[in-house]
Order: structure tokens, then C-alpha cells, then sequence
């Protein structure tokens, strides 16, 4: 059996260094996936993720747009991107067999709104156009690989707890914070093919004023697993005083998701700590 292995940097905020590329090339994943705000729109940063040496898929996150409203540091950062940016489309490569379907770029949760920024460079999208374009992108997807969609924020739909996936944590009272068009482009979905992977950002894993941490893996009734990979800061120690690094992992034998967790490593690629998610298989309906 085919085994596709994903490595899923979740926000950087601007965190990234040799060591993470180091542990990239140990691991030697099939592919990387990076859910947005790389930084406040650094573009030397965006060019280093750019260039790195594997199958790419990047979604824009709002950060990542800086405080330019006009448009110019998107399209820059965009152009530098090129055939990594997965937003509102398929990525797909033949090795390995492998489809990312993107979600909308640069947004920050709360339902739907488009900033001066995203309608400066695509224009007033409105909100079921953006879902049309994500079933659009997710129709392209041949029947033999796994259907995978990456956005920045997760859909609505996932809890209105501050510690769900989508929860707003930083002002009450608590609510659903997800992205609608994605939920609405997922409902859509499901009529030909459910996702078997949806993975997003965004809503930071630590909760505001200490308040615990974030539900961030989950797995629907119908089987369609969902990763927050918002895991910030992504870097720091551990009981050994030694540097290690977040990233979630996801690996598909042949079309079937078969593993799914939050990994911290060395830079050196030694495993020091995973929480996984317990796979189950979609209930009959």
C-alpha cells in the first residue's frame, strides 16, 4: 500500500529558521502544507517558503497582507508564490499523486468579510461565490486521491466554545468564529464526495488569559477529520532544555486517512512528543 505523508506548518507569525528547514529535509515528507500568516508581510520570508525543495500548498492567512490595504503587498506576495498558492484552487502534482483544494485567502474568521485588501486584488466576491469556487477547485479532484482542503480559518459549524477549533476566545461571549463559505462549500461537497482532511489555522491553539488550550483535532460523524495547526509559538524547549518544533502530520494509505496528530521534534528529526487523533470509521447513515 501507497503511504502520502504531509508535514502542516501552521502559523508562523514570522518563525522560521535553518532549523525548521533542517528538520523538513530529515523528515522527508511528500509534501507541505502551510496554513498561513507566514508573517506580517515579510516578503523575504514568503520567498524562503517558496523555494523550499518539496510539493508546496500555501494559503494566505490575514496577516499576511501586513497593513497595506491597497492590494500591492498581496499581489506581491502572491507573484512570489506562484504555483504554491492553493486559494480559491486545485493544486495538484503527479509525484506524488496528490490534490490541495484551497479555501478563500487571507481570512480572519468571523463568518465572512473580505478585506480593502483581498477585494483590491479579486475583486467583491460574495459569499457564495467564494463557496462555489472552493466545490469548484474540490470537483478537479480525481476520484483516486484523497480529497484534501486547506484554508486559513476552519469553517463554522465545528462549536461555540472559546476552546472549539473555531471558537472566539478573546472577547465575550464565546462564539463560532469559523469561515461560513468554507462551511457552506463543505455542505455543498458532501452531496458528490466529503472531505476526507480539512486543515486550517488561525484561532491560536493557547487560549486567551490562560484559559487552557484548544480542541484542535477533531473527526466528523461522516468521517472527515479536521486539524487546527495553529500551534504558536511553534518553536521552544523541552524537559531536556533542548530546541524542538511543532508540526502537525497527517498520513493517507492509498485514498484513507490512517493518521493524524501535533508532533514536536528536534531539529535533528527525533520525535519527542505526539498527540493523536483516534480515527474512526463514518457512521451509516
Amino acid at each position: 500500500m501507497s503511504v502520502l505523508r504531509l508535514a502542516i506548518a501552521g502559523d508562523l507569525h514570522g518563525s522560521w529558521s535553518d532549523a525548521d528547514e533542517q528538520l523538513l529535509h530529515g523528515l522527508q515528507p511528500d509534501a507541505v502544507l502551510f496554513v498561513g500568516d507566514l508573517s506580517d508581510g515579510d516578503l523575504r520570508l514568503t520567498r524562503r517558503i517558496a523555494s523550499l525543495p518539496f510539493p508546496l500548498a500555501v494559503i494566505l492567512g490575514n496577516h499576511d497582507r501586513g497593513g497595506d490595504r491597497s492590494g500591492n503587498l498581496l499581489r506581491q506576495q502572491l507573484a512570489l508564490l506562484g504555483n504554491c498558492n492553493c486559494g480559491w484552487t486545485r493544486l495538484s502534482w503527479s509525484t506524488p499523486p496528490l490534490s490541495i483544494v484551497g479555501g478563500r485567502p487571507c481570512s480572519a474568521g468571523g463568518g465572512f468579510h473580505l478585506s480593502k485588501a483581498v477585494q483590491a486584488v479579486f475583486g467583491p466576491v460574495t459569499l457564495e461565490e467564494s463557496a462555489a469556487r472552493i466545490v469548484s477547485a474540490a470537483r478537479e479532484v480525481p476520484a483516486d486521491q484523497p480529497l484534501i482542503v486547506l484554508a486559513h480559518s476552519g469553517p463554522s459549524g465545528l462549536g461555540s466554545d472559546a476552546d472549539s477549533p473555531c471558537g472566539r476566545d478573546w472577547k465575550r461571549p464565546a462564539i463560532d468564529w469559523g469561515d461560513r463559505d468554507l462551511a457552506l462549500a463543505l455542505d455543498s461537497m458532501a452531496a458528490e464526495r466529503r472531505p476526507d482532511l480539512v486543515v486550517f489555522g488561525h484561532m491560536h491553539h493557547q487560549l486567551k488569559r490562560g484559559h487552557g488550550l484548544r480542541r484542535s483535532l477533531l473527526q466528523d460523524r461522516y468521517g472527515t477529520a479536521f486539524v487546527n495547526a495553529a500551534c504558536v509559538p511553534r518553536s521552544g524547549l523541552d524537559a531536556n532544555n533542548r530546541p524542538v518544533l511543532h508540526l502537525s502530520w497527517a498520513e493517507f494509505q492509498d485514498q484513507r486517512l490512517t493518521h493524524l496528530s501535533h508532533r514536536w521534534y528536534t531539529p535533528e528529526s527525533e520525535l519527542v512528543h505526539q498527540e493523536s487523533l483516534q480515527l474512526q470509521d463514518a457512521l451509516a447513515c
